[in-house]
């Protein structure tokens, strides 16, 4: 049965954490907030749970699913090898609105969907999303909606989309930024801007020290 809890309430929030990570941890489906859209997530590591949230959202395997993380030293075990880009981007915009897709580590042991050795890793600007990634770890988290419909920015509106398919609804209230992460590729010999969101291409051209134009060439 789905339950939905409010997170206003810091008095009630442990009981929220608790329920959300129950769920994740016995391969179930969770919507949570952040400080983009809402996130339908799963345990990263659990690729039955990551194929049920590619399902729920009506997405094949050729949209991989991005991994959000708790912490900036989370993604030394996830990250093949870390590019100064991304660690110049990390300290300038983490936690916040920037996605960044790099290599891998090879040994990991995850399913996300077609992605090709790489991997889209964020750490969300959201106190809610940041302790239930603390209690879970890594999770495999996609905006929470049915793909192709708009993603939802408060929890009536992805579970009006999403209802029971997710077992637990974490509702902080509308989402700050009302829109996705912007989203740098950094896999291949320059950075490329793949999406722009609320983190600008002027804003990210400047921490890397590149012309705007580079980043969309």
């Amino acid at each position: 049965m789905t339950q939905v809890f409010g997170c206003a309430d810091t008095a009630r929030r442990p009981e929220a954490i608790a329920a959300a990570a129950g769920a994740v941890k016995t391969g179930r489906l969770v919507v949570m907030p952040t400080d983009t859209v809402y996130g339908i997530g799963a345990d990263a590591f659990d690729s039955a749970a990551v194929a049920s949230l590619l399902a729920a959202k009506g997405r094949g395997r050729d949209m991989p699913v991005g991994v959000l993380v708790g912490s900036w030293h989370t993604i030394e075990g996830l990250v093949f090898s870390v590019p100064q880009s991304a660690r110049e981007l990390i300290r300038a915009f983490w936690p916040g609105a920037l996605s960044l897709v790099v290599q891998q580590a090879p040994s990991l042991q995850w399913d996300l969907g077609d992605a090709r050795g790489t991997v889209m890793l964020r750490m969300p600007l959201h106190p809610v999303a940041i302790e239930l990634l603390r209690e879970v770890g890594p999770m495999a988290v996609s905006s929470a909606n049915i793909s192709g419909r708009p993603a939802a920015t408060t929890a009536a509106e992805a579970h009006r989309q999403l209802g029971d398919l997710a077992e637990v609804y974490l509702d902080a209230g509308p989402s700050q930024e009302q829109a996705a992460s912007t989203i740098v590729d950094l896999t291949g010999p320059a950075p490329r801007l793949l999406r722009e969101g609320p983190v600008s291409a002027a804003a990210i051209a400047d921490v890397l020290g590149v012309d705007v134009a580079s980043l969309t060439a």
